[in-house]
């Protein structure tokens, strides 16, 4: 059975974070040579009995859809991470348990990520959508775009808004789920809940006892439950870092958190890459906006967070867009993934360009990153002191925020 990809998600609450804020990261590991592309797609409303093509199956539309912006591999419908209006922030893992996750297609849990996101406005919501669609329709099929083998997985899901996170893990249509409100979580490509267990499916219980997995008289621990062997021991060092920080914990400590190589958090291996990262920063007081910061390219050691906040009619960004092929897509043909086609957008080949550069030209290399690394540390700063006005903000201050900081960092790779 292959392993899932090892991808981190972090939150952290007040005492641990800074100022009352809810801080949020996701590194997605994905393949090395896969594309991430930051889209947005502005709320709306859908005709009653319309339908809504996700990465595989066709299902029901609701009536209005929240506003979202989403980190994605760019041949799927669905997303790695992202956020919607209302300061609600889904991730997902791809995780191995005991139960063979289906080839057949259903939803994707990436695609789970996105539809929580436009239905759910708060974390709980997004929690109660997500698992009405895995009963409804299921997940299954290719985690890859790969024609020569199908990855299967099931999925876990680190929910979050500016009051509490629900870590959400599921085998099959069966779940369970933990509410946090305080501290540090971190969920990777392992089972992690055990015997605190706040919502779980009404047949969770009843369906592991007739597999024999349960015999109902121990307390009921699901990570031991749904677990091949021992693969549900902690496995996430850089919760330590985060806690680490005392009451410390803002954008910059978890930006360092993902960069880190040494602890495994910072994914570079033979199979595995680090494609895409997210920090979102959620104030507590809702008077203040949620700065939610994407890198768009892979490896967050040699990529720049870029900050994004929602606004009316917020500026479209092709530059980490992907071209679309539409019905063309090989991804969307029978047998599907039969061609790869090039789905690079603008700031990924121009990050290309900057990789080669560290590899081949230390010095000026070096001295490149140094000059990305103070264009993202002026972005803080500035994200700082929008947290820290007392007035309100001006929503023409920021529609062109995420547009400028990657036009701005295609300029300085050119």
């Amino acid at each position: 059975m292959a392993a899932a990809p090892p991808s981190y998600c972090f939150v952290a609450f007040p005492p641990c974070s800074k100022d009352g804020l809810v801080v949020f990261g996701k590194n997605s590991a994905r393949p090395r040579d896969e594309v991430q592309e930051v889209v947005y797609f502005a709320a709306a409303e859908h005709d009653p009995g319309s339908k809504v093509e996700c990465t595989y199956i066709e299902i029901e539309q609701v009536p209005k859809t929240h506003a979202v912006v989403l980190s994605r591999p760019s041949w799927l419908w669905g997303a790695e991470m992202g956020a919607n209006e209302h300061g609600v922030c889904v991730a997902n893992e791809a995780v191995v348990t005991r139960e063979p996750a289906s080839e057949s297609e259903a939803l994707l849990g990436m695609d789970l990520v996105r539809l929580g996101l436009e239905r759910g406005a708060t974390a709980k919501e997004a929690l109660d959508v997500i698992v009405a669609l895995l009963e409804e329709h299921g997940q299954g099929g290719n985690y890859y775009e790969d024609g020569s083998s199908c990855h299967t997985f099931q999925s876990a899901f680190l929910i979050v808004d500016r009051n509490e996170a629900w870590v959400l893990e599921t085998s099959g249509k069966y779940w369970a789920a933990e509410k946090i409100t305080e501290g540090v979580k971190c969920i990777c490509n392992q089972l992690s809940l055990t015997t605190k267990i706040d919502a779980e499916h009404p047949e969770l219980r009843n369906y592991v006892k007739s597999q024999g997995w349960w015999n109902g008289d121990s307390d009921f621990n699901f990570s031991e439950v749904f677990s091949l062997a021992d693969d549900h021991l902690a496995c996430c060092s850089g919760r330590e870092s985060l806690e680490k920080q005392g009451g410390d914990v803002s954008a910059q400590a978890m930006i360092d958190v993902l960069r880190d190589k040494d602890s495994g958090v910072c994914v570079d291996s033979e199979s595995f890459l680090t494609t895409a990262s997210i920090v979102s920063v959620l104030p507590q007081d809702p008077s203040f906006p949620c700065i939610h910061y994407f890198t768009g390219t892979p490896d967050p050691s040699r990529s720049i967070f870029k900050p994004f906040i929602f606004v009316d009619d917020v500026k479209l960004v092709p530059k980490v867009q992907s071209p679309s092929f539409g019905n063309d897509d090989p991804a969307k043909k029978i047998p599907r993934f039969q061609e790869k086609p090039d789905r690079r957008h603008e700031l990924y080949k121009a990050h290309e360009w900057a990789r080669s550069l560290l590899e081949n030209d230390q010095d000026k290399g070096q001295k490149l990153m140094r000059i990305m690394l103070d264009l993202e540390k002026q972005g803080l700063e500035a994200m700082e002191d929008i947290l820290s006005r007392t007035e309100i903000l001006d929503p023409a201050e920021v529609v062109d925020l995420f547009y400028d900081c990657v036009d701005t960092e295609l300029k300085f790779f050119k």
